[in-house]
C-alpha cells in the first residue's frame, strides 16, 4: 500500500494522510484500525439551492464559475471527521458527457437532464465529440479555477462521466435504444462505440490537470486515489436482460476501467443488481457501491445477504447506512471490505460513531 501525498496539507483535513492509509487499505481488502467512514450523503453538497434572482436563468447559476467555487468554500467551516474529504468536483449534471457529444441539456435547481437528439439507430452522424463544446469548456474552466483556489483548503475532483450504453441512452432515448437492441444489434454496437471513443482522452485531460497540482483522483463518490479512481456504471442495466447486459455493456465497462488503478462500480438499485454476477467477475473492479433505493427497498438489513455475497468475492462494498441501523448492521456483517456512508452532521455524534466502529 503506497501513495504520494507530499505537500498536500489541508486546513480542513489535518489527518488526511492517516485517512488515506485507511482508504488504500480498503482498496486492497484490508483494515488498519477501523473501516473508512464518510459522514455525508452522496451529492449532499449540491442539494442547497442558490438564490435565483442573481442570475437570469438557472443555467447561468450553474455556469457561474466563481459562485460555484465560492459557494463550496463557504461550506468549509470545521475539520472533516472520518474519511470525509473536502472535495469540490466540477458538476454540470449526470449527462454532461452526452451533452459534449451533442445531447440537449436542461438545468434544474439541483440537477440537469438530457434531451435525446438521435431519432434513429442509423443516425450515427449525430453523435460527435465537440472539442469546443460550451459544456467541456465550462468543465475545464471550473477545474482550473478550483485548482487555483484550493491550496491548503480542499481537493479538486473531476466530473461524472458516463460513456457507452448510459451515454447512448441520453442521446437516443431509452425507449428507442431498447428497441434498437432487438431490431438492429450491430448498428446499436456502432452507436455505443461512438459514445465511447472520446472517453479515454477526456478522462486523461482532467486526470493530468489534477496530477500536475499533486491532487488525488476523486469524483462525486468522495473516495480518493493518487493512482486514479473511477466509478463505472450502467443504470440502463435495470431495463435489460442478463444476456443484453453481457452483450451491450460488459465489454465497454471492462475497457473504461483499464485507465484506473481503482474502480468502484455504482450499482443503482435492485434492477442493476440483477447483473451483479457479471460485474463481480471483473477483476479490476475493486468495490461495489450499493444503492438500495428508498421506500420498500429500505431498511438496509434486508440486503445483508447481497452485501455478504459481494464480500465473499473479495470486493469492497460502499454502503449508505442510517444511524439507527448501525448496531444491527455491525451485529450481522463482517467489517471486511465495508466503507460506510452515514448522513450525520453533528460532530459529537460523528465522534461517537467512530469510537463505536473502532471496536467492530
Amino acid at each position: 500500500m503506497s501513495f504520494n501525498a507530499a505537500n498536500l496539507d489541508l486546513e480542513y483535513k489535518p489527518d488526511f494522510d492517516v485517512c488515506m492509509e485507511r482508504v488504500y487499505a480498503w482498496y486492497e481488502g484490508e483494515i488498519i484500525d477501523r473501516i473508512p467512514v464518510r459522514f455525508s450523503a452522496h451529492n449532499a453538497e449540491f442539494e442547497q439551492i442558490g438564490k435565483t434572482d442573481r442570475w437570469n436563468t438557472i443555467k447561468d447559476r450553474w455556469f457561474d464559475t466563481q459562485y460555484q467555487v465560492d459557494h463550496f468554500i463557504s461550506t468549509l467551516k470545521e475539520p472533516f471527521l472520518g474519511e470525509t474529504f473536502p472535495v469540490f468536483w466540477p458538476n454540470l449534471g449526470p449527462n454532461v458527457f452526452a451533452a459534449i457529444l451533442g445531447a440537449g441539456i436542461e438545468f434544474g435547481d439541483v440537477t440537469s437532464w438530457s434531451h435525446s437528439v438521435v431519432d434513429s439507430v442509423y443516425e450515427i452522424e449525430k453523435i460527435n465529440f465537440n472539442q469546443n463544446s460550451e459544456y467541456l469548456n465550462k468543465l475545464v474552466e471550473l477545474t482550473d479555477y478550483a485548482l487555483d483556489r484550493c491550496e491548503d483548503k480542499f481537493i479538486v475532483g473531476y466530473t461524472d462521466i458516463h460513456p457507452s450504453l448510459d451515454c447512448l441512452d441520453a442521446l437516443r432515448g431509452t425507449q428507442g435504444l431498447l428497441l434498437d437492441m432487438y431490431d438492429d444489434p450491430k448498428a446499436t454496437h456502432s452507436l455505443i462505440e461512438k459514445c465511447y471513443e472520446p472517453f479515454d482522452n477526456l478522462m486523461m485531460l482532467f486526470f493530468d490537470k489534477l496530477k500536475a497540482k499533486n491532487q488525488p483522483s476523486v469524483n462525486w463518490m468522495n473516495i480518493p486515489s493518487f493512482e486514479g479512481v473511477h466509478v463505472p456504471s450502467c443504470d440502463l442495466g435495470a431495463m435489460i436482460s442478463l444476456a443484453q447486459f453481457d452483450e451491450f455493456a460488459l465489454s465497454y465497462i471492462k475497457r473504461e476501467i483499464k485507465l484506473f488503478k481503482h474502480n468502484i462500480f455504482h450499482v443503482d438499485g435492485v434492477g442493476v443488481a440483477n447483473h451483479i454476477d457479471s460485474i463481480l467477475q471483473i477483476e479490476q473492479v475493486n468495490a461495489i457501491q450499493w444503492v438500495q433505493g428508498v421506500g420498500k427497498d429500505r431498511p438496509i438489513m434486508q440486503w445483508v445477504p447481497f452485501i455478504k455475497k459481494i464480500q465473499a468475492y473479495g470486493k469492497g462494498v460502499v454502503v449508505d447506512l442510517q444511524l439507527c441501523e448501525l448496531e444491527d448492521f455491525i451485529a450481522q456483517v463482517s467489517p471486511k471490505g465495508i466503507y460506510l456512508c452515514i448522513d450525520e452532521s453533528d460532530i459529537d455524534i460523528q465522534k461517537s460513531v467512530l469510537d463505536r466502529i473502532m471496536k467492530w
